[in-house]
């Protein structure tokens, strides 16, 4: 007996996880960013936002996954033993012409852009390239302030007017 095809629903369930349009390596890009969201969550011009900004080094492809909170806190515990929803991830690629991952929880980020006064779109913006730069080997807990600097110009660039470390280290110099 021969095993036979099934073919796909015409319907995607309501829960899938759909693929933006991605945007692929072009002879005058460096950085290949592939987004993938959950169903009924838009992100408009996230990827060619990121391959625009991104600094010269950037080369390589990326994906930015974003997610509910849930699958960012299992991530957390098991990567960075910490069990605690986070606002966003990035997972270095061993593979040649990958950069890696970048994991954004949605929950997180639709509470981050309420209090920060911005779209959902625009803290997409704020933490992928703050994932990127993780990727690329910037450590903001770790490094004098370089990290801080590139994002901030980066950001500038982008017309974002505030990243996630200067947001993080303002909150922190408030009295509590």
């Amino acid at each position: 007996m021969t095993p036979t095809r099934r073919r796909a629903p015409k319907t995607r369930p309501r829960n899938a996880i759909r693929r933006a349009r991605s945007v692929r390596l072009k002879p005058d890009h460096r950085l290949a960013v592939d987004v993938v969201l959950p169903a009924g969550v838009r992100a408009p011009g996230l990827a060619n936002w990121l391959q625009g900004v991104a600094p010269a080094r950037a080369r390589g492809e990326i994906t930015v996954a974003i997610v509910a909170n849930r699958r960012v806190r299992d991530l957390n515990r098991r990567y960075r033993r910490k069990d605690a929803p986070t606002d966003v991830l990035s997972f270095p690629a061993d593979e040649p012409g990958k950069l890696g991952d970048v994991v954004i929880a949605l929950g997180v980020a639709r509470h981050q852009a309420a209090q920060a006064g911005h779209s959902l779109s625009t803290e997409f913006r704020v933490l992928a390239l703050h994932g990127l730069l993780h990727l690329l080997g910037y450590d903001h807990e770790r490094d004098v302030g370089q990290m801080r600097r590139l994002e901030q110009r980066l950001r500038r660039a982008g017309g974002l007017r505030e990243g996630l470390i200067e947001r993080e280290s303002s909150r922190s110099r408030l009295p509590r």
